[in-house]
């Protein structure tokens, strides 16, 4: 499979920047739609997505780099070479979400209500990037078999695409993907309900991810480690569990004033 999508000269650029780009530019629109609905300010709205994709990026960074820290001691110089590859899902999500809490509590927003409305766009995004691990031929699963793929009835295209040295393997990338894709009409879903609580698109978000993470990451030939534990798997039971405890946190407080749409009397 051919990463380059086209090629000027001696200038390349790849599927996997294309696909990256699309789920950064899809998720941006969501964020700014919804934004606007709950009259979040536009200078507000432009600084927080600008800074806070940057801030995903340097965190995916930073991630998969200390993960892989004994790699990068003996060539530093590979660290900034993010173009080489090495990032990853959970630390982009680390670090926007740490520029969040920040500049919420700067700006007085609402850092929950502020999560919920990113984690719509987040889940889509998500859908689409896995595909640019496809047209890498990267982050796939286990070995397989041919009459496994064809089993799943998959176009005939990610089969090839899963063909990797005369190995079959697991497209781990499109269970994520429409894995994502489910979550992301859940949350839409979920979003029309006048009377959920801030804090429950997020608890929602978390708890699905997590799920799927924990299983597709048990697949995967590429995990980050710590000796013999697979770190993403681990991230992904503290997902879990943190989305249950903000699905249910005003729940169980029988508090009825954080709601994420603002109730008119007679709702």
């Amino acid at each position: 499979m051919n990463s380059v999508a086209l090629e000027v000269g001696p200038i390349k650029i790849y599927w996997y920047s294309l696909t990256m780009f699309a789920a950064i530019l899809v998720a941006t629109i969501l964020i700014v739609r919804e934004s606007k609905k709950q009259k979040i300010n536009d200078n507000i709205l432009i600084d927080l997505i600008f800074y806070g994709i940057i801030s995903g990026i340097l965190g995916a960074r930073i991630y998969y780099v200390l993960f892989n820290l004994d790699y990068y001691l003996q060539d530093p110089l590979e660290i900034i070479k993010i173009w080489h590859g090495g990032i990853a899902i959970h630390g982009a999500i680390i670090g926007g979400l740490i520029f969040l809490i920040l500049y919420s509590k700067k700006k007085k927003l609402n850092v929950l209500k502020m999560m919920d409305i990113i984690a719509v766009g987040l889940i889509i995004a998500q859908a689409i990037g896995r595909w640019g691990n496809f047209f890498n031929q990267e982050a796939h699963g286990v070995e397989t078999s041919l009459s496994f793929l064809k089993s799943l009835h998959l176009p005939n295209f990610i089969i090839e695409g899963m063909h990797i040295n005369g190995v079959y393997y697991h497209p781990t990338f499109l269970y994520e993907s429409i894995w994502c894709l489910l979550g992301f009409i859940i949350l839409l879903l979920v979003r029309k309900n006048k009377k959920i609580n801030i804090g429950q698109l997020s608890g929602i978000y978390l708890v699905w991810y997590g799920i799927e993470r924990f299983f597709v990451e048990g697949l995967r030939t590429d995990s980050l480690m710590l000796g013999s534990i697979r770190v993403a798997q681990v991230v992904s039971i503290i997902y879990i569990i943190s989305g249950i405890v903000l699905f249910l946190f005003y729940i169980v407080k029988k508090d009825n004033k954080h709601k994420y749409h603002e109730l008119k009397k007679g709702d």
